[in-house]
């Protein structure tokens, strides 16, 4: 049998990929992130997110009535 080249091993008669060490962070996949991004539109659409009730909201002031535009 021949030597193996670098980073591979032999398996019963088959070449293969030696392993990789672990990674010390775990990347999240695709859809972890679009189910996160889901649940929080969702929260949204359901709870809010703490923004004020609609009527209450302050007064504007109105321009009277005999007033004129521009001068």
């Amino acid at each position: 049998m021949p030597k193996a080249p670098e980073g591979f091993h032999y398996v019963r008669a088959h070449l293969r990929r030696n392993p990789r060490p672990p990674r010390s962070v775990k990347r999240m996949s695709g859809w972890t992130v679009a189910g996160l991004c889901a649940g929080v539109w969702l929260w949204g659409q359901l709870f809010g997110f703490g923004e004020a009730p609609t009527g209450t909201s302050p007064a504007e002031p109105r321009p009277a009535v005999g007033s004129q535009a521009g001068r």
